[in-house]
């Protein structure tokens, strides 16, 4: 999954000092995700806040 530098779920977590994914997803979901063969991943949601301003000009 290399779209999680990108993904606005992606957060910093100060006190472990490390990126995690905070998508409200369940242990289901979790299994489905890791065991799926599929090259993106289905919570993904781009977190750049100007990507709508570029598509406007």
């Amino acid at each position: 999954m290399d779209q999680c530098e990108t993904c606005a779920y992606y957060v910093y977590d100060e006190d472990y000092e490390e990126y995690y994914c905070e998508a409200d997803m369940d242990e289901d979901d979790y299994a489905r995700l890791l065991s799926a063969n599929r090259k993106s991943c289905p919570f993904y949601r781009n977190g750049d806040e100007y990507a709508v301003v570029r598509h406007q000009i």
